[in-house]
């Protein structure tokens, strides 16, 4: 077998496992652990590689860091009645923030990477095989032993609407400084870095540095209002925070009823270094910060829909975001528009991820298009 053929070998084995080891890949090729350094080397300097653990992609991805869950909606029959037992549906589906956008961002047609923490139990196996079939690559995600995967549980009324949710998610706690600096050779090629409220404190801090620094631009999307504590202080870098009200409230520390009170509060967080904020409505629409307002915020109404069912709409629109802003176009009016557009599919179909979603869907949504946003609702 000639040299050649063993590097092609060495290669393959390197693109189906970015973290094998030069000692593993020595034993399964039969060579020095010399020669395994030589052909990587090689590879290196072909730019087949980009150092170790990480095979240049044809396209730099988007990496989504965060949630992969197994999510439980239970759907009652008839208008929910508290304190007893009601009539109701259930179905298991693959979710959690993070891998719901990366699924989204995939089936628009962009290459998306996925780093998460699944546990050894056969959810983890099924998160990651979904994923995967998806075109979602997860090479890089933690598999913890031992470990049930995350789980999210909803209550939604008769209407899609959800009622209650619950949460079982203390393993991304893993996803710690130390687990993402082992994985940055592999994010050092993204285009974007799209973050989860779900990582600890720490390492939502870590990212901030990281994009201060001159890496990738950095979105992060909030999943909770207990979890805006995992957001720090200094939010230099930050590209996009996307969030509902209460959510804000949460971080600015008080409640915000009037327009002029939504726009200092958002004021508020872009002087703690966010460059833009989204703040989104539910079915009403998105307040967003645009420097063409007098006071710094504009407003799009949604599309009215008939929903099916909620689950997913917000991390679908957080997908078109950035799908928008993955184009090269700053326009947060735009960016709003595509996001609105595969959040009202979504909110249309039973799945958490529609499957009518396609490369071309937000063509037809360009710098041409009427962008001219609708008045603030009044106080």
């Amino acid at each position: 077998m000639t040299d050649l053929s063993k590097k092609e070998q060495l290669y393959e084995l390197i693109r189906a496992n970015p973290f094998v080891s030069q000692q593993d890949l020595a034993v399964e090729l039969r060579l020095s652990r010399s020669a395994v350094a030589g052909h990587i080397a090689s590879l290196i300097r072909e730019r087949r590689l980009l150092g170790r653990a990480y095979v240049l992609p044809i396209k730099r991805p988007i990496m989504c860091i965060g949630a992969a869950n197994l999510d439980r909606k239970l759907r009652t029959l008839h208008p929910m009645q508290m304190g007893t037992s009601n009539p109701a549906t259930a179905e298991e589906v693959h979710g959690g923030v993070a891998r719901n956008i990366a699924e989204n961002l995939s089936r628009l047609g962009i290459a998306a990477a996925l780093l998460t923490a699944v546990g050894d139990d056969a959810s983890g196996v099924a998160l990651q095989r979904h994923a995967e079939a998806a075109g979602v690559d997860t090479r890089g995600s933690l598999k913890l032993p031992n470990t049930y995967s995350g789980t999210y549980t909803a209550v939604l009324d008769e209407r899609g609407e959800m009622v209650l949710a619950l949460a079982d998610m203390a393993l991304y706690d893993q996803l710690t400084p130390e687990f993402l600096s082992s994985r940055a050779p592999q994010r050092i090629a993204a285009s974007m870095v799209v973050a989860d409220m779900n990582l600890p404190l720490a390492s939502m801090a870590a990212l901030l540095e990281e994009a201060r620094m001159g890496a990738a631009p950095l979105v992060v999307v909030a999943v909770s209002q207990p979890k805006m504590a995992r957001l720090p202080a200094d939010l230099r870098g930050l590209r996009l925070l996307i969030l509902n009200q209460g959510e804000l409230e949460t971080r600015v520390g008080r409640k915000l009823v009037t327009q002029a009170e939504m726009a200092s509060a958002c004021r508020e967080v872009r002087a703690q270094g966010a460059q833009d904020l989204i703040i989104t409505c539910g079915g009403e629409g998105v307040y967003y910060t645009t420097a063409s307002s007098a006071d710094g915020l504009a407003w799009l109404p949604a599309p009215r829909v008939d929903v099916v069912d909620v689950t997913g709409a917000g991390d679908a629109f957080a997908a078109g975001v950035c799908w928008s802003l993955y184009q090269g176009n700053g326009d947060m009016t735009l960016a709003c528009r595509r996001g609105l557009k595969v959040a009202a599919m979504t909110l249309e179909s039973p799945d958490t991820v529609s499957p009518l979603l396609a490369a071309d869907i937000l063509d037809e949504i360009n710098e041409f298009s009427d962008l001219a946003s609708s008045p603030i609702p009044q106080d």
